[in-house]
């Protein structure tokens, strides 16, 4: 998977005088050459001064497995050595799950009464939000006119949610 793009607290080799830079004179950034031939959509990650570090892991769930097996080959031991996996975001920022709890209620004040409260272990995507699970969805799915009139309804809140979400507000989580 494609771990790579921070600049991290002690540069790749975890030396604490390389704090500034990330990284030694002469060292490329993770992930700088490998961009154009991997996931050239995927954001570099964010790390946060509490040391939480936040990945755009929907290019890499969007990429394809040959795209994957090749960004791996080529990065993987520069992603092991920086400690990145976006597959493993670090739990919600309270700032995300309130956005997220009062998207929640106002769904279920307008038809979806599945849908839970998120909680810092609910898991989420960065720059999208918590998703649903099946059973939050009602018959028909996303295209149900139930599902249609509570998004409609809950808008500016689901967008309140989604940046919350952001890398960049998710980077500001301290």
């Amino acid at each position: 998977m494609r771990q790579f793009g921070a600049e991290l607290p002690g540069g790749a080799d975890g030396d604490p005088g390389q704090r500034r830079s990330g990284r030694r004179p002469g060292d490329r950034r993770p992930g700088h050459r490998e961009r154009p031939r991997g996931i050239p959509s995927f954001a570099d990650p964010v790390l946060t001064s509490g040391g939480q570090v936040y990945s755009d892991s929907r290019s890499i769930q969007d990429a394809s497995d040959g795209t994957l097996n090749a960004v791996q080959q080529a990065c993987g031991a520069l992603a092991a050595r920086a400690g990145l996996n976006p597959g493993q975001e670090p739990p919600a920022p309270p700032q995300l799950v309130e956005a997220g709890v009062k998207a929640a209620e106002c769904l279920r004040a307008h038809g979806l009464l599945n849908d839970r409260d998120p909680t810092a272990q609910t898991a989420y995507t960065p720059g999208h939000g918590f998703g649903f699970t099946r059973d939050e969805i009602p018959a028909g799915g996303k295209a149900s006119p139930v599902y249609q009139a509570a998004a409609h309804a809950c808008r500016s809140l689901l967008d309140d949610e989604i940046r919350a979400s952001t890398l960049a507000s998710l980077g500001n989580d301290g």
